[in-house]
């Protein structure tokens, strides 16, 4: 079938993406799920930025490509050997697949599944097939999801079948920012009731570590953020206390109005920079994660000894530590209950033609949350 959707031909993009045209809204071709595939109608589309880093270069991945990973749509077909889905089902898509057999899904770490990190690098599905095309050449799919498209196949182990009464557009927000922000705090840094959390970035995936942390129950949220605009969104979000960040002296401010640092810190920002500031502002025996995405070639330099003289821990989150088939229900049902206000986060809805102008709110950090809408 031939569909629209945004292809990006080249990374390391010339700004503004809207005057240089960085992502081509082309029709392509797809083709119908093979064994264990399904073929979802994209309801909504979250503009997130691990789209934008493969735009810009920061994370390089195999081109032509349709981009978009945080989607939510109904199914339309079902390919042999799937279980537990049916056609009309509203579906989440999981950019991080997972086979249930390799030694890391085994142990119950399904976020960083062997296969699937390996055909998400490839550009294919979990099959090993590309099912995209353009002038008969292959395209390549993002996370295996391409969701800035009216239709997408996916492969069984992308999609997670949710409630027929969750608006698709708050529903997509849940299958990328929700469980990488949210997840952090309850997986990866298993933030305790009236702990003092920080987190460091106020985009869209660092508000919703800030949801998280108040739904678990902190004592006192800090935020810190280079955009104050970011910060006042985050005292209205509860955010207990805000810093600017920028110079050396934020530091020793944070420290002083925290007699001595943060219990646990969360670094979403995905620059080496800010790792290096929540590192600096976690307290003794206190704990630092991060689950920003800097560039590849980036690189932290910490005082070794504290690791070992203060009882420091550094710790990695993605795709929260989740189990998706087990934490979005959880994380759905705190959003029902009201304790996961993540409908505030959207700040833009609009077309797939306006893609490359949510590309560049987002780089100005002029957006918190965009939705491609197509329906």
């Amino acid at each position: 079938m031939k569909i629209r959707a945004a292809v990006l031909h080249q990374s390391e993009n010339e700004t503004p993406y809207a005057e240089h045209g960085a992502l081509k809204i082309e029709y392509v071709d797809l083709q119908g799920p093979g064994p264990q595939e399904v073929l979802v109608k994209i309801v909504a589309a979250g503009v997130c930025h691990s789209d934008l880093s493969v735009i810009d270069g920061v994370r390089p991945r195999p081109v032509p490509m349709v981009l978009g990973h945080e989607a939510a749509g109904i199914v339309e077909e079902v390919g042999s050997d799937v279980d537990g889905l049916k056609v009309g089902d509203h579906v989440v898509c999981i950019f991080a697949p997972s086979c249930g057999q390799c030694p890391t899904c085994s142990e119950g770490r399904p976020a960083l599944c062997e296969p699937g990190a390996l055909h998400n690098g490839k550009g294919d599905l979990m099959s090993g097939e590309r099912r995209l095309s353009l002038d008969g050449q292959p395209v390549n799919h993002h996370v295996g999801v391409s969701a800035f498209a009216e239709y997408a196949t996916l492969s069984r182990h992308s999609v997670l079948k949710i409630d027929d009464d969750i608006p698709l557009h708050i529903a997509a927000m849940f299958s990328c920012a929700v469980l990488t922000g949210a997840g952090a705090v309850f997986n990866t840094a298993q933030v305790k009731p009236g702990s003092s959390v920080a987190i460091v970035g106020a985009g869209g995936v660092g508000l919703c570590a800030l949801l998280g942390a108040l739904a678990a129950g902190a004592g006192r949220v800090i935020v810190v953020d280079q955009q104050q605009s970011k910060l006042d969104f985050a005292k209205e979000l509860g955010a207990s206390d805000v810093f600017l960040a920028g110079g050396d002296e934020v530091v020793q401010t944070i420290k002083e109005a925290t007699q001595g640092g943060v219990e646990t810190v969360i670094e979403m920002a995905g620059s080496a920079k800010a790792l290096e500031l929540a590192y600096k502002i976690t307290k003794r025996g206190g704990k630092t994660v991060t689950g920003g995405l800097p560039h590849p070639n980036a690189m932290l330099s910490i005082p070794a000894i504290s690791l070992v003289a203060e009882e420091r821990t550094l710790m990695g989150s993605y795709i929260g530590s989740c189990s998706p088939k087990h934490d979005l229900p959880r994380m759905i049902a705190l959003w029902r209950r009201g304790l996961m206000p993540v409908e505030k986060l959207l700040t833009h809805r609009l077309p797939l033609e306006d893609i490359n102008i949510a590309m560049d709110r987002l780089r100005e950090g002029k957006a918190i949350r965009q939705i491609v809408d197509f329906d």
